[in-house]
Parts: C-alpha cells; sequence; structure tokens
C-alpha cells in the first residue's frame, strides 16, 4: 500500500501545485479576452442586426428566414462535437486550440461579410445565398474558431482562479464590442450610404477587425503540456514538450467514445443544457430589441441606451466575479443568489414595460444585467470543472469535445431565439415595409422582449441549482484521499 500512497501523495501534490502555480502574465489574459472581442464582432452584429437588415434592406419574409435560420443551426448542432474531436487529435508548433483558432477566423470574416453582401437576383436565390454563408459561417468556421478559442483557457493555464479570471475577462472584452455595435452600427449603417451599401461597408469593416483582433490574440498565448511533473526524472522532458504533445488518452479515444464519455457525465448534460437555454433567451433579446425600441417604445435611438445599461453593469460585475467566487466557495452557489435576482429585476422590468416608464426599465436592467453577468463570466471555468470530471472518473481528456457545448450552446442558441424571433413576428403580422405596425405584432415584440426574459430566468435558475460539478469534484478527491491514507494504515 506504500506505493499507492506515495502516487496518491504525489498527484494531490501536482494538482495542488498546479492550483497555486501562476501561468499567466497580465498580457496573456488580455491577450485571451480580445480573442471574444474578434468573435463578438461577427456573432453580435448578426445576432441584433441580421433580422433587420433581411427584412428591410433587402425584403426577405421574416418567417422563412427564422426557419433557413433553424435548418442552420441543426446543421451546426453536428459539426460542433465533430471539430471538437478533431482538436482533441491535432499535433502543431502552435497546440491543439491555435491554429482552429487562427484558420478558423479567416473563413468567419469572409462569410460575415458575404452575408451582408446579398446581390440582387431573385428572391429564392436571395434565400439561398443567405442559407450557404450563414451555414458556413455558423457550422464551419465560426465552430472550429469558438471551440478552440473556449477551450483555450484549459490549455493555457491549470490554475482554477486564473480560469475564472479569464472567464471575466473574455466577457468584459464581449460585452465591451456589443455597447460598441449597438450604440454605433444603425449610424453608421446611415453613414455609409444607407440601406444595402451600408450594411455591406459596416460587415466589411468588423470582419477586417475581427480577423487582425482574433490573429493578435492567437500569437500572444501559448499552451502548456497537460501534466508536468514537479520533480524527478522526466521533468525537464515534459517542460521542454511541444504544446498540444503533453500525455493524454484523448488520442486513442473515437469520435463515438467521446460521445460516449460526453453523456456519461451529468453535467455535461446540465451545462449544454444552461447554455442552450441562456443564448436561445439571449437570441430573442437580442433579435428582438431594436424592433422594441422601434414600434413599442417609438425611438430606435434607444437600442443604445438600453444596451449601456445592459452592458456596463455586466463589465462592472465581471471584474469582481472572481472574488464573489472565492467569498461564496463555489461557482453554483454565487449563480444560484445571482439567478434569484435577475428573476425579481425582470419582474420589475415587466411592469416598467407595461407602463413605459423609461426609468424604472432602465434601473431593472441594469441590476437584472448585473446579476446576470456573473453566469456569463463563469460559464467557460464551470465547463472546466466538468470536463475535470471526466478526467477524475474516465481518466481520459476530452476538452475539445466537452467545451463544444459552449459552440452549441452560443450558435444553435442563438440560432434558436433568432429564428423564434422571426417566426413570431410572422406570426404576429409584422411587416417590414410600413413604419405602423398592428397591435398584434406590437404586443408579440413585447412578449419576445419584456416577458421571455423572465420565464427563462426560471428555467435557469433550476440548471444551476442542478448543476454541482464543482461538488462533485470536491468529494471525488476526499473520498479517494480517504481511501489512499486506509489503504496506508
Amino acid at each position: 500500500m506504500k506505493n499507492v500512497w506515495e502516487t496518491w501523495t504525489v498527484k494531490r501534490r501536482r494538482v495542488s501545485s498546479m492550483n497555486d502555480k501562476k501561468y499567466l502574465k497580465w498580457y496573456h489574459k488580455v491577450a485571451y479576452g480580445s480573442g471574444d472581442m474578434a468573435s463578438n464582432c461577427g456573432y453580435a452584429l448578426i445576432s441584433s442586426f441580421m433580422m433587420l437588415y433581411l427584412t428591410n434592406a433587402v425584403g426577405l419574409n421574416s418567417a422563412v428566414i427564422g426557419t433557413l435560420m433553424m435548418l442552420s443551426k441543426l446543421l451546426d448542432g453536428v459539426s460542433d462535437i465533430f471539430f471538437g474531436g478533431l482538436m482533441d487529435k491535432t499535433k502543431s508548433k502552435l497546440g491543439q486550440a491555435r491554429p482552429w483558432m487562427l484558420f478558423g477566423q479567416i473563413g468567419a470574416s469572409a462569410s460575415l461579410f458575404l452575408m451582408f453582401a446579398i446581390p440582387s437576383m431573385s428572391q429564392s436565390m436571395q434565400y439561398a445565398y443567405f442559407f450557404v454563408f450563414y451555414t458556413a459561417f455558423n457550422a464551419i468556421f465560426y465552430t472550429a474558431n469558438s471551440i478552440a478559442y473556449s477551450s483555450l483557457a484549459a490549455k493555457i493555464t491549470k490554475n482554477g482562479q486564473e480560469r475564472v479570471q479569464l472567464g471575466s475577462i473574455r466577457f468584459i472584452f464581449a460585452t465591451f464590442t456589443t455597447l460598441v455595435i449597438s450604440y454605433n452600427v444603425m449610424g453608421l449603417v446611415e453613414r455609409f450610404g444607407g440601406g444595402a451599401k451600408g450594411w455591406r461597408t459596416i460587415a466589411l469593416l468588423f470582419a477586417v477587425i475581427a480577423l487582425a483582433i482574433n490573429t493578435f490574440s492567437v500569437l500572444m498565448v501559448k499552451e502548456v503540456p497537460d501534466e508536468v511533473p514537479e520533480t524527478g526524472a522526466g521533468s525537464e522532458q515534459a517542460a521542454g514538450a511541444e504544446p498540444g504533445q503533453g500525455q493524454t488518452a484523448a488520442e486513442k479515444v473515437s469520435f463515438g467514445q467521446s460521445l460516449k464519455l460526453l453523456l456519461k457525465n451529468p453535467y455535461y448534460i446540465l451545462i449544454l443544457g444552461l447554455y442552450l437555454v441562456n443564448y436561445i433567451y439571449s437570441g430573442i433579446t437580442q433579435g428582438s430589441s431594436i424592433y422594441f425600441m422601434t414600434y413599442y417604445m417609438g425611438d430606435p435611438a434607444l437600442l443604445g441606451t438600453f444596451s449601456l445599461v445592459s452592458l456596463v453593469p455586466v463589465m462592472l460585475i465581471l471584474m469582481v466575479t472572481p472574488t464573489l467566487v472565492k467569498k461564496f466557495g463555489t461557482m453554483r452557489k454565487m449563480n444560484l443568489y445571482a439567478r434569484i435576482v435577475t428573476i425579481l429585476m425582470g419582474v420589475l422590468f415587466l411592469i416598467g414595460a407595461l407602463n413605459k416608464n423609461l426609468p424604472l426599465m432602465l434601473v431593472a436592467a441594469f441590476f437584472r444585467n448585473m446579476a446576470g453577468g456573473s453566469l456569463t463570466g463563469t460559464l467557460n471555468a464551470m465547463v472546466a470543472e466538468t470536463s475535470d470530471y471526466t478526467y477524475r472518473t474516465e481518466k481520459v481528456r476530452i476538452d475539445g469535445v466537452m467545451f463544444s457545448c459552449s459552440s452549441i450552446g452560443v450558435k444553435l442558441g442563438g440560432g434558436i431565439g433568432s429564428a423564434v424571433v422571426g417566426w413570431l413576428l410572422a406570426w404576429g403580422g409584422f411587416d417590414g415595409t410600413v413604419e405602423v405596425q398592428s397591435a398584434s405584432a406590437v404586443n408579440t415584440i413585447f412578449f419576445m422582449y419584456a416577458v421571455i426574459p423572465v420565464i427563462f430566468g426560471l428555467i435557469m435558475a433550476i440548471l444551476v441549482y442542478l448543476l454541482k460539478v464543482e461538488d462533485a469534484n470536491r468529494e471525488w478527491d476526499r473520498e479517494h484521499a480517504a481511501a489512499a491514507e486506509g489503504g496506508n494504515e
């Protein structure tokens, strides 16, 4: 039993060392975080303005668009796990994740521009054109980039606190980008000529910016090996290993086996559900926001104001999220309290919206999003915990496939949300060719923007309550430590 105890002791010391060791300088964290600025140049533009561009500038039917988005996202959901599996088997000087992140953005930038550059042709061909490049963006290029980027947090540091910091920093950049886009896009479209020409120019601008920032992020960080022994023979060899060459069983695991491991992990199912619900909600509210401001509140310029009071508090809470996690003890506990606040503030926002009480709506939106931002900042770290659970119980590292849940959630969830906006707009009788909408259309827009957040807030609270992966990991460690100690005696 002595050897068992010694082996366990070495492992515990190694884990403890990883948790204490600092892997990143401040500029590494900034560089990593800027990667979400790059991806949001495309994602925020599409989620907030694609439907408006298609209905008002191109003149396409919102229900047909919604259906095409839904079909595209079904293909997209399949590709996520596929690309995750490919990444797990990648070997290169750049590591496992960074090559996919780099080359994925090239295609994503090209597809982004082409989506907002629909040529004059028959309407059926315009639908086909949109579907092809929307699918290429989401199912291929954005998938490769986003899965790689999300998993990179677990590959450039083994320190749990640094992972939480990375999650907060990346979403600070993401929210800042979304804020800038929300405030400026409509004005820039008009400045660049308005209509289809203005949208085309805007898309080209953001495509170039995204490519430049993404390249910077890729080149400024470095992946570390999976396991680096503290002392003893072989430590120098491990320390000098190429990124992505660390010891892992993932290379020997087939795609089918990876899927079985995912489904065997109950926390993967929960966090996938949390991602999906979160981004369906986000897709609906983002997609309907410009319609809500224009046709319910009567002032499209309010989009920038609401974006400000929604995104700034998220940036503020993300700065202190690592401290809050430490105070509450677990990410789950902190997020559970935060979800309660978001529900209460959602109800307050609904009351304000019913009465068109702008100050009350702004205050409620501020605190709702401040509380909700804590979940955004910890999602990536919670996926890392979920991946660590599989590694503990199965002795297999499948970070790429595991982190596919973030890409599935962001894209499939956001796509479903956008599709729902299109379907509901058509169901409510929305007509993009007229300035004044019917009461049915306005009520439908109100439901999407003011009522749905409360409903989805309740669902997310339930999922957070059930997501006890941190406790499961700690319990596993305690049980195996106790077993080792008992065997030694």
